[in-house]
C-alpha cells in the first residue's frame, strides 16, 4: 500500500471518529448509557473493517454484512425491559446507524457519512424540542379535563 492510500484511509478514519464522537457527545450529554467513546468506537471499528475489506478482499460486501450483523448483536445487548416498557431501543438503533457512518466514510462516501451523522444527531435532538412531549404522546395517554 502506498503512502497516499494510507493517508486517504487515515482521513476516512478521522471523519468516522469525528462524526461518531459528535453523536456520542449528544447521547452522553443526555445521560445515555452509551456515550462518546462507545459511538466513536462503533464508527471507527465499522470504518476499519470496511477499509480492510475493500483493500484485501475481492468481495468487500462480505465483511460489510458481518459488520451490520455484529453491531446488531451489540445493540441487542443494550435493550432491556424496564417498568413494563422497553429501554435502550434508541441507543441500539443509533449505534447501528453510527456503524453506517463509519462504513460510508470507509468507502469514500463523505457526503453520505456527514448527512447520515447529521440526521442521527438531529433525530436524537428531537425530543429536546419544546412541545415534543405533546407531539409524541400516544392517543390513549392524553389527560384531558372532562
Amino acid at each position: 500500500m502506498d503512502i497516499e492510500t494510507e493517508l486517504l484511509y487515515a482521513s476516512r478514519m478521522i471523519l468516522a471518529a469525528l462524526i461518531g464522537g459528535l453523536i456520542g457527545w449528544e447521547r452522553e450529554r443526555h445521560a445515555s448509557d452509551a456515550g462518546i467513546r462507545t459511538y466513536m468506537a462503533i464508527s471507527i471499528g465499522a470504518c476499519a473493517f470496511s477499509l480492510i475489506s475493500a483493500h484485501v478482499d475481492n468481495d468487500p460486501t462480505r465483511i460489510a454484512a458481518q459488520v451490520v450483523t455484529g453491531i446488531g448483536f451489540i445493540g441487542a445487548g443494550v435493550i432491556f425491559q424496564d417498568k413494563g416498557g422497553v429501554a435502550g431501543l434508541t441507543t441500539a438503533a443509533t449505534l447501528w446507524a453510527t456503524a453506517a457512518v463509519g462504513m460510508a466514510s470507509a468507502y469514500g462516501m463523505y457526503v453520505l457519512a456527514i448527512v447520515t451523522g447529521g440526521l442521527i444527531f438531529a433525530t436524537l435532538a428531537l425530543h429536546h424540542l419544546p412541545g415534543w412531549k405533546r407531539l409524541s404522546q400516544k392517543p390513549g395517554n392524553q389527560n384531558h379535563p372532562e
